[in-house]
């Protein structure tokens, strides 16, 4: 794997795409707190940490689905995407971060003080590393 994040996203995309109800992700401090962020605006339901039979520690994010019609449902997530990469890191200070679909998505940012959501990130006066935007 070379981009954790990236895979990350992945796994959340292929999984409502497939309407699964979880995703385990292999665990790192930095994809726990990005998940965390997600849970926090309500893009997903849950997130928990769990051991696999091998001892390897795993992320476990329970999706959400909103009921569109009687016997449709569509993903919370209608879009994710990396902004920052691998190759090329995307740095923002906190006069350029700016909204995302015009308030409806949020975009997370790495800064000093963690990990939050750039609206916090702006109200805190700090700038950071813009990982990437949902909505």
């Amino acid at each position: 794997m070379i981009d954790p994040i990236s895979d990350m996203l992945t796994r959340i995309r292929n999984a409502q795409a497939s309407r699964h109800t979880q995703v385990r992700i292999p665990a790192s401090k930095l994809k726990l707190a990005i998940a965390h962020v997600l849970e926090r605006e309500g893009f997903i339901e849950k997130v928990e940490r769990e051991t696999s039979e091998k001892g390897h520690v795993l992320i476990v994010i329970t999706l959400t689905y909103v009921q569109v019609s009687h016997a449709r449902k569509a993903a919370k997530i209608k879009g994710i995407e990396q902004v920052s990469k691998q190759g090329q890191r995307r740095y923002v200070g906190k006069d350029a971060i700016h909204d995302v679909k015009r308030g409806y998505g949020i975009s997370i940012i790495s800064t000093s003080q963690g990990v939050m959501t750039g609206k916090d990130a702006r109200r805190k006066g700090l700038g950071g590393e813009f990982i990437c935007r949902a909505w």
